[in-house]
């Protein structure tokens, strides 16, 4: 028999519609060991889908799970009690169809812009000449044509990023997460970042999970933003950002945009995020 914990959590799950959606969470919990024996619980009871297409972002207190979510739908950290799933695939261990985006964009400063951008190919073992073309048209895409040979030295903090988003996309992942992609760069070109981040999506139209901590990033960005509460991380409210696209910086000082900012910030009750 099952434990009595390990029960209820199955009787919850059985009650959460199975979905055909490109990410479905049911009932997911996460529990650390620690070398004292205290458990810590990073997130519990998350029950969310996301369509396929459809750019989600994720917004919460540090410290809430936020990355602990992220990482769990990568496949990097087993999840302690429920089911998540990509396009109905059960999510247990690494993916060859996610492509992840950290904070630091961890390009290799041997390899040039093209060959970091092809890393994948060769560690997934796939067909280079198809993917090198492929390559060439992200490269274009996110607007670094001429520094195909260039090394990560010699390219800008924004640059470096846009490379790394490359690099997650080019062997068509079914989803892209992403993980405070342009928390370290500076306010304007962070701007550009979003901007920039809004139109490839709108070009690709690739299922896009972005974790952030910025209230405004993640209206501006998301279809829906997911207001996750301090830790245990539970999901507070799943809020729908109803504004046309493609969306400019102007909008941010619109006072629908300003409607949605005090919303999240009641749901976060923490007036210093920004």
């Amino acid at each position: 028999m099952l434990p009595a914990t390990q029960k209820s959590v199955a009787q919850k799950i059985s009650t959460v519609p199975k979905s055909a959606d490109a990410i479905a969470c049911r009932v997911l919990g996460k529990t650390y060991d620690t070398r004292t024996g205290s458990p810590v619980v990073a997130i519990e009871d998350i029950n969310f889908t996301v369509s396929a297409g459809e750019f989600v972002t994720v917004v919460g207190p540090s410290g809430c799970g936020k990355s602990t979510l992220l990482r769990l739908l990568g496949g990097l950290t087993q999840k302690t009690t429920g089911e998540m799933e990509l396009a109905g695939s059960t999510i247990n261990g690494p993916r060859r169809d996610v492509g992840i985006v950290f904070q630091s964009p961890t390009l290799l400063a041997w390899r040039t812009v093209h060959e970091n951008i092809i890393l994948p190919v060769d560690v997934l073992n796939l067909d280079r000449k198809s993917h090198s073309l492929r390559a060439k048209q992200l490269v274009a895409m996110v607007g670094l044509e001429g520094f195909e040979t260039k090394y990560p030295s010699e390219l800008s903090g924004g640059m470096q990023q846009r490379v790394a988003i490359c690099r997650a996309l080019v062997h068509s992942p079914k989803l892209l997460l992403m993980d405070e992609p342009f928390g370290a760069l500076d306010a304007l070109t962070r701007e550009t970042m979003n901007n920039e981040m809004q139109r490839i999506w709108m070009e690709t139209r690739q299922t896009i999970l972005l974790i952030t901590h910025s209230i405004s990033e993640a209206i501006f960005l998301g279809d829906r933003v997911i207001v996750m509460t301090s830790r245990p991380g539970r999901i507070a409210e799943i809020v729908s950002i109803d504004m046309q696209r493609p969306r400019t910086l102007e909008v941010t000082v619109s006072p629908q945009f300003g409607e949605y900012v005090s919303r999240i910030r009641r749901l976060l009750n923490a007036k210093t995020l920004i």
